[in-house]
């Protein structure tokens, strides 16, 4: 049965890695799909239920302009993931306020503003969702990410409110932290083997994770499986957390 027959979704950050898979998942168990990416990003999609939106979620105009297609397209919101995102590896006295900015402003203000614009549709949705991507470096850190690790625990700590503030509403705000994944982010870095092999192996499953693995994690908390889940952050990782 396909678990999210006839709903709405919006899925930023589709153009590739979890985004890409979480729309062609949603769609293929019954979603209605706005595909959302930056302008010159690939959104080819074969599915005739996924619309695409050439947008950047930075953009002032972004949250008004992206809910207003899902609107015309399909007449109604039920789910929101929040999905697009950015990474900066660069250390703290060397990071320039442009470099912080950018991360800051897709990762946690775009996220922010997007939920914003959609809760009115939510909340007259009888299927609210918020599900917004955060990280495992939310709850961890690295060399170099400090906007990075920043922004994500934001995340945490917005979705959190969301979903103490929507929940008289039944409107529920989850978010997930995908550990290392094979991902256009951070295909670069896995080109080289031995780093891929080294991130393979904290994960105690021996292996980096696929965009699939995350979009099943969403689609749960999409889905009315994940109906009475709330507030909680929860990890798509192979087991990375265990070694932190």
């Amino acid at each position: 049965m396909s678990r999210l027959q006839n709903k709405v979704a919006i899925v930023t950050g589709a153009a590739s890695g979890i985004g890409r898979a979480s729309a062609e998942l949603f769609a293929a168990e019954g979603a209605r799909v706005l595909a959302v990416d930056r302008p010159g990003a690939d959104l080819t999609f074969e599915d005739p239920h996924i619309r695409t939106l050439a947008q950047d979620v930075a953009a002032a105009e972004a949250p008004q302009v992206i809910v207003e297609a899902a609107l015309e397209a399909f007449g109604a919101l039920d789910i929101l993931f929040n999905n697009a995102g950015v990474a900066n590896s660069t250390p703290a006295a060397q990071m320039t306020d442009e470099d912080w900015d950018r991360v800051i402003s897709i990762n946690l203000r775009a996220v922010f503003r997007l939920s914003r614009q959609a809760i009115p549709h939510l909340i007259q949705s009888a299927h609210g969702r918020i599900i917004s991507t955060a990280s495992v470096m939310a709850l961890g850190t690295d060399y170099g990410l400090s906007a990075y690790c920043a922004s994500k625990a934001g995340v945490l700590g917005l979705t959190r409110t969301l979903a103490l503030e929507l929940g008289k509403h039944g409107v529920t705000a989850n978010a997930v932290l995908p550990g290392a994944i094979l991902t256009g982010m951070t295909s670069s870095s896995f080109a080289n083997p031995q780093a891929a092999e080294v991130w393979a192996r904290k994960s105690v499953l021996r292996r980096l994770g696929q965009p699939i693995d995350v979009a099943r994690v969403a689609l749960f908390l999409a889905s009315e499986d994940g109906g009475f889940v709330t507030g909680q952050a929860i990890a798509a990782d192979g087991g990375l957390t265990l070694r932190i």
